[in-house]
This record gives C-alpha cells, structure tokens and sequence, in this order.
C-alpha cells in the first residue's frame, strides 16, 4: 500500500511540473529487438567524438522517476528548446545528416537531441538511460528525439514539442534507438502502432 501511494504521489508531482498526461498513469516502454544498423550520422559523430559512443553497462533497472529528477528533465527540455534555433544541417554545413553538438546557438533535431543527452548526463544520470532514438513523423519525414528511460517508463525530450511526453503518447512512428547498455550500439523498435519501416537514413 506505502509503494501504492507513493507512486500515485510521484504521478501527482510530475503532473504538475507539465508532466506524463492522463493516458500514462502505468509505466510504458518501447518493445526494443535486436541490433540493427546506426544511423550514418551518428557514426560520423561516433568518430569525432568517440568518448560519446564508448559508455558501457551492465543491465540494470531504469534510473528512479524522482520530483528532482522530473523537474532537471524539464528544465533541460526547456533551455535547450529554447536557446537553440532550428536549422538545418544544409544551411549550417552545407551537407547533410551531420549530428553534432548546437553549433553557435543553431542546430537540428539531433543537435537538440545531443545536447539534452549531455546535459542530463552533467546532471548525473546514466548514458545508459539517456538514448538517441530515431523516428518517423506523421508526415512521412525523419526526426530525431532523446528518449530518458525512467521507473515510470519511457520519455520522450523533442525539440518540436514543449511538453516531456511518454513515448506512447507522441505522434511517431519510432524505428531505432541507442542500446541500454552500449552507446555505439543501435537497437530496433518494435512500434506496433504503424507499418515497420524498414531502415532510415
């Protein structure tokens, strides 16, 4: 009953802070398969800044849902969103698929993505619950997110959206995302929710 009501209290918490929404009251997690193919520009990225992609893990749970915790997820989601703006890697390189870190205030979704991950690692949390993840929108475009695996499920950090949203409460089709326990390792999506997609770029 104390572990009952001590979930309960955490969900009332987090619903303040602009949180889980009615739909995700239990814990939800993206049904993950084997590893599959990384994503060209997170290889390049791999090889520029190899410390990124070399933490490793053992299987452990996901990191607690704490009111402290919910609220740094917030407060990254937020200043990132914000002190970012959005371009593409066109207009900032001059080619495309280049994941880096906001490069003079400027980047694209996965440049959103990198720089939330590296962030909430500062703050503590593990890379192993701290995953790239790569999907597809309802408009048939890529785009790239951070997914913070928690007690209380998985969560999506999306420079399109103001809100930390479940995975499950979000309009993608998700297809790949880092592995748990090696950050140079890419996993499948089982989604469910749409037609798999065979592979992106």
């Amino acid at each position: 009953m104390i572990r009952r009501w001590g979930k309960l209290l955490l969900l009332a918490i987090a619903m303040q802070f602009g949180g889980f929404g009615a739909a995700n009251a239990g814990a939800s997690f993206m049904p993950t398969g084997s590893r599959t193919t990384q994503p060209v520009g997170h290889y390049e990225f791999c090889r520029q800044q190899p410390q990124e992609c070399s933490q490793k893990t053992s299987k452990r749970a996901p990191i607690e849902l704490t009111r402290k915790l919910w609220a740094k997820i917030i407060d990254v989601n937020n200043a990132v969103n914000t002190s970012v703006a959005p371009h593409t890697d066109i207009e900032i390189w001059g080619k495309e698929e280049v994941w880096s870190y906001p490069a003079n205030g400027l980047g694209d979704c996965e440049d959103y993505a990198l720089e939330k991950r590296r962030e909430l690692m500062r703050a503590g949390v593990p890379a192993g619950d701290l995953l790239m993840t790569v999907a597809r929108q309802p408009n048939g475009e890529g785009h790239a997110v951070l997914t913070v695996r928690t007690s209380m499920g998985d969560f999506i950090l999306d420079n399109l959206e103001p809100k930390v949203r479940a995975w499950n409460d979000t309009p993608y089709t998700y297809l790949k995302r880092q592995s748990t326990t090696n950050s140079g390792v890419w996993v499948s999506i089982s989604d469910g929710r749409a037609e798999a997609v065979a592979s992106v770029r």
